[in-house]
């Protein structure tokens, strides 16, 4: 813990029957506990960590896929922490030294604290749970696959592709794999994980490239018409 804002500040108190013993000249205090957070350094970067106790409660942010999480969460259910790279780091968030620092710090502190059940990754609207997020996490870091699920996640378009959601945090493209290949889900699926990790290795793709799937199937990779898209048939 690098800094905490709170050393020094008088912090509001109440006694146990709920009458307030706080004296005049607080108002610092007021005004931190709105947002009271703490500076965490991690291989010489800091993160802010936001919804701590006595601070305002944070709500939670939208979440549409589940990974080792067993339902939606609600806020009723669940306190919210909000884990965010430093104001210095703030321009470079989607750098991968960056990125991989914040969700290091993230798998650090579900080995220290029990009662940290999930990760949320906004750019996915995924909650991952906690043992498969650590899983994922640490494997990556030693040299495995990206964590596509999770970090990643896929969804069926209207008109039957299977599109990533959050991969275009990583390289400013989604991938997008059209029928009918996307029309076998689970095998599309396998073959959308192992694309993304490639993807993340090379940055993307600007031009129209041929590469064969682990089964030895032949696949076409090119970029939509507007860039956003890494569009992918069978040849």
């Amino acid at each position: 813990m690098s800094h905490d804002p709170l050393e020094g500040v008088p912090i509001h108190l109440a006694s146990s029957d709920g009458q307030s013993t706080e004296e005049a000249g607080t108002v610092l205090a007021a005004s931190q506990r709105k947002r009271t957070w703490l500076e965490l350094l991690r291989e010489g970067m800091t993160f802010e960590v936001s919804g701590l106790a006595p601070g305002n409660s944070l709500t939670l942010p939208k979440v549409e896929f589940l990974f080792d999480f067993a339902d939606l969460p609600e806020t009723s259910q669940y306190q919210v922490l909000h884990l965010a790279p430093g104001h210095h780091l703030a321009e470079g968030e989607r750098t991968l030294p960056v990125a991989k620092g914040l969700l290091g710090l993230a798998r650090d502190l579900t080995h220290h604290f029990e009662d940290l059940v999930g990760v949320i990754w906004p750019a996915s609207s995924s909650v991952i749970g906690r043992q498969f997020f650590e899983s994922v996490i640490t494997a990556w870091f030693e040299g495995g696959p990206f964590p596509a699920l999770g970090l990643t996640a896929f969804r069926e378009t209207n008109d039957g592709a299977l599109e990533t959601q959050g991969l275009s945090f990583w390289i400013d493209q989604e991938l997008r794999i059209e029928p009918p290949l996307s029309f076998e889900k689970v095998y599309a699926t396998r073959i959308g994980v192992r694309l993304v990790n490639q993807l993340v290795l090379v940055g993307g793709v600007d031009t129209s490239e041929r590469v064969v799937a682990p089964d030895g199937t032949k696949l076409v990779l090119r970029p939509s018409r507007n860039g956003k898209f890494v569009r992918t048939w069978r040849e």
